[in-house]
């Protein structure tokens, strides 16, 4: 759809070019996402090229095509004018020349421009170089282009991390100086970034490039406590809570954003529950887990089902210990929680980036295929309507009575409405 859309516009006279993070993944093997055209076309008359197309940025000069499920945005080259809030241009010039719209792009790999029916490349900023020598450099000052968009300063680390790329000491410098000014970005927009660098690849090294920068230190600063935070060498013989966390962000495979939160967050109640009696201990971090989880994520303006289930995982995390010990009901309980594949995956990077004891994990996994969906949840033997005509009056008494014939339920001794029935009279008279 690209090569056809950008050769329409050849064909009507205009320069038409494919150009950004798609030429970049083009040139390292990598299937793209999506993809970006560039063109001398002015808005209007790209529309009236393509009927049915749509402006998403018209102070911009951005234009949405579509052919079915597929779409490819056209935006027309440009140049820009000041930034004055650090996240957009107050406006900006079309341009009849490539180079004026690469100049203004944030770093030298993402300012490549293809023709896509032959391939050949434009290349004003050396971006194929870099490319080749895996270096992450700014396009032009660094200080400008930080300065123009803060949010470019967590983007350099997301490409850096998974791409595994070298940041230009220039470049890096000056992420140092500016790192503050993360804070002048919008929650939601830092959030988004952040989860990319959680879950596109390289996590570990994002963070370690976020510690080093100091901007998690500005951003997470619950979670930059974790360093040097030790931890009884028994249990953590891999060393302190930054270690360990690193480590379980190390082996984190394709995971949702939750998952990838959680496994950040897990352990972030460990610096204010730290103590020394008889061992290192820390007393409660779940819970105080649980608490700064929410406060860190609502901050961020993640969405409540979000936090809700990342505070599960973190809530849960040390149940794993018990599981070998709990009643049949609470077992069952456990394992029929929301999305416990993301628990149980939590708790195997958990134990990897630890002691290596994988007990837990395995009986979760057995107990899980053993008993199915039927046997963890089970159509309930006894409702609030069956006490009523049982002649029981109404109020929080049922709720206590209902858990505790689901209880008899999953543990096997009832198995019937009758007998549950005779149970709920045997004990509640």
């Amino acid at each position: 759809m690209a090569r056809s859309v950008a050769s329409r516009l050849r064909a009507a006279g205009h320069r038409a070019y494919l150009v950004g993070g798609c030429v970049r993944d083009l040139l390292l093997g990598v299937a793209p996402k999506d993809f970006d055209i560039s063109t001398d076309a002015r808005p209007e008359r790209v529309i009236d090229l393509f009927p049915g197309s749509g402006i998403v940025g018209a102070h911009f000069g951005v234009v949405l095509v579509r052919e079915g499920a597929a779409q490819v945005e056209v935006a027309t080259f440009r140049s820009d004018r000041e930034y004055a809030d650090g996240r957009r241009p107050t406006s900006v010039d079309f341009e009849t020349d490539p180079r004026a719209d690469v100049l203004r792009r944030d770093f030298t790999i993402n300012g490549l421009m293809m023709d896509p029916s032959t391939g050949e490349l434009l290349d004003f900023v050396d971006g194929r170089r870099d490319l080749e020598s895996r270096t992450l450099r700014a396009i032009g000052d660094p200080e400008a282009r930080f300065a123009e968009d803060h949010l470019r300063l967590l983007r350099a680390v997301r490409f850096a991390a998974r791409l595994g790329f070298e940041i230009d000491p220039e470049t890096w410098a000056a992420m140092v100086r500016l790192q503050a000014s993360i804070l002048k970005v919008a929650p939601e927009r830092v959030r988004d970034e952040l989860e990319r660098i959680l879950t596109e690849g390289g996590a570990r090294r994002g963070f370690e490039l976020l510690e080093a920068s100091g901007m998690l230190a500005v951003l997470l600063p619950e979670v930059a406590a974790m360093k040097g935070v030790a931890q009884p060498p028994e249990f953590h013989p891999e060393g302190d809570v930054w270690t360990h966390t690193l480590l379980l962000l190390e082996n984190l495979s394709r995971p949702s954003a939750t998952l990838a939160w959680g496994a950040l967050l897990h352990d972030v109640g460990k610096a204010p529950t730290f103590r020394v009696a008889d061992r290192i201990r820390f007393d409660g971090h779940a819970e105080e887990g649980v608490r700064m989880a929410g406060e860190i994520l609502g901050r961020l303006r993640a969405s409540r089902d979000e936090i809700e289930q990342v505070q599960a995982l973190v809530a849960n995390h040390m149940r794993f210990i018990e599981v070998g010990r709990m009643k049949e009901s609470t077992l069952k309980r456990f394992l029929r929680q929301p999305n416990f594949d993301d628990h149980l995956e939590l708790h195997r990077l958990d134990c990897l980036g630890s002691n290596g004891h994988l007990d837990g994990w395995e009986f979760c996994r057995r107990r899980v295929a053993e008993l199915g969906g039927e046997q963890l949840k089970p159509k309930r033997l006894v409702s609030g309507a069956d006490l009523i005509a049982a002649g029981y009056t109404p109020g929080p008494k049922f709720a206590e009575i209902l858990d505790a014939v689901e209880d008899a339920q999953l543990e096997g001794r009832v198995t019937t409405r009758e007998e549950a029935m005779d149970w709920v009279r045997e004990r509640y008279r």
